[in-house]
């Protein structure tokens, strides 16, 4: 069984339990890489991605859901320095042909990006969505015809931390200023059964502080599953710039927050959000923009028809509950499971979406498969999106039995 582990990014100086980067550092270190496959063009040995997706898209079917999409890591769509060269490939085109989007993460390095761009994604999750806008005009403009630039997703990754403190209203601002077509955010449980948005399953020190000026560190550390979503916003402000140079944390540049902020009553333009006011506050950037303070900006009028018909990518953040990982060592101590459960999950926020609704603008995402078959049986019309890394780990027991990809 595949653990969460205690991951660190010696270029950004982070500690964190960070989900993603985890399943890198799996993919990684693997030490038996799995042998070489063809993209499932003959009847006898398929792409571990095809068969996730076909078993995914299946499972939806019966219970008359949406067609599941695929988020894979971009390393696994194009193949870079570092990987086994005989590790299968994700089979863009023949997933499409099946009626399978493909939209990869996380993408911030602009070559990356044109690189994957042109193996005909649907979209691309990225920290930088101005970057990728500029890639992506260019690929557009040496490729006028091509109907998939023409509605490629442009997803900003926690709102597009690379320009704001991430999964904060003003990061979601800027992504929605770089007319991403796409906000992507994470969510944990809270104790009120909210779901609020955050990336690991702990308030992380290194993003936030503590509103009355105490001392926040890892070991007093806040579990979102311990305190409610109206205690967080009053106990936190996660404004703390640790994610390059770029990335920025003036309220000046924040205006739509500033203003929302007020009208919301929020102690902080940086207080911890959930998902019921992003979907508040997406709203509020369209008026804003349309009637507000901000109609006579020159560009209120593309923003505003964009942010009316973006889309949310929303991930559940749960961490697998088991002590010994699938190459025997244990769990490191402190990072046990502190997420609830994964109905817990679903309840709030695919209850949320539903209440909202937002059906038709709310994806979810996870890497916990059993989530996304819950939405599937419970809110089918709900897409989902499973997030995958390493093709290894479709194989281990951290997949759902029936969905479980055949070593």
């Amino acid at each position: 069984m595949v653990i969460y582990l205690f991951f660190i990014s010696m270029r950004h100086g982070r500690h964190a339990m960070n989900f993603r980067l985890f399943h890198a550092a799996v993919f990684l270190l693997a030490s038996v890489p799995l042998v070489a496959q063809q993209a499932a063009s003959t009847s006898d040995v398929q792409n571990p991605w095809i068969t996730l997706m076909t078993k995914a898209a299946a499972h939806a079917k019966q219970h008359g859901g949406r067609t599941p999409l695929l988020s894979p890591l971009d390393r696994t769509v194009v193949r870079s320095a570092g990987l086994p060269a005989d590790m299968p490939l994700v089979p863009v085109k023949q997933l499409q042909a099946m009626g399978i989007h493909v939209v990869p993460w996380t993408t911030n390095d602009p070559e990356q990006m044109r690189a994957v761009i042109r193996t005909g994604v649907d979209g691309l999750i990225s920290d930088r969505p101005d970057l990728l806008q500029r890639v992506l005009k260019e690929e557009r403009a040496a490729n006028p015809n091509n109907e998939t630039l023409k509605r490629f997703v442009v997803s900003a990754h926690r709102g597009g931390r690379g320009l704001r403190p991430e999964n904060t209203l003003p990061s979601f601002e800027s992504g929605l200023d770089q007319l991403a077509t796409e906000l992507e955010t994470d969510t944990g449980v809270a104790t009120d059964g909210i779901s609020t948005i955050w990336h690991d399953q702990f308030y992380s020190p290194q993003a936030c502080r503590k509103a009355d000026g105490s001392a926040y560190t890892m070991e007093n550390r806040i579990y979102l599953r311990d305190i409610s979503s109206t205690d967080a916003a009053k106990t936190l402000i996660c404004d703390v710039i640790h994610f390059g140079n770029a990335q920025k944390n003036d309220a000046s540049l924040s205006p739509v927050t500033v203003a929302f902020a007020k009208k919301d009553g929020m102690p902080s333009i940086y207080a911890p959000t959930n998902v019921p006011q992003l979907f508040r506050f997406v709203k509020f950037y369209v008026d804003y923009y349309t009637t507000g303070a901000g109609k006579s900006d020159p560009r209120a009028k593309e923003r505003a028809a964009n942010a009316r018909t973006v889309h949310f990518n929303i991930e559940t953040k749960i961490v697998p509950d088991v002590s010994i990982s699938s190459q025997g060592r244990p769990v490191p101590k402190g990072f046990e499971n502190h997420t609830k459960p994964p109905q817990a999950f679903v309840d709030a926020l695919a209850g949320t979406i539903a209440k909202e609704h937002m059906e038709g603008r709310a994806a979810i995402q996870s890497f916990d498969f059993r989530t996304l078959q819950l939405i599937e049986e419970q809110y089918p019309k709900i897409q989902t999106f499973y997030l995958t890394e390493s093709p290894k780990t479709l194989s281990s027991d951290f997949v759902p039995e029936a969905l479980r990809v055949k070593p």
